[in-house]
């Protein structure tokens, strides 16, 4: 896989856990965001992990 693939995935995975980070600090967080967020990022882990390995 390009390293310009890895570095998209990267960058997307660090945004989801900006916007996590956010929610959950929040008085009131959507439970189902941050249940969404979580498991767009361990999608993109995932991927990553296949890349690399």
């Amino acid at each position: 896989m390009d390293t310009g693939h890895i570095s998209a995935l990267t960058a997307k995975h660090a945004g989801l856990e900006a916007r996590l980070r956010t929610e959950i600090a929040r008085p009131a967080p959507d439970t189902m965001l941050v249940a969404t967020l979580k498991k767009q990022k361990l999608a993109i882990k995932q991927e990553l992990a296949q890349s690399s390995g």
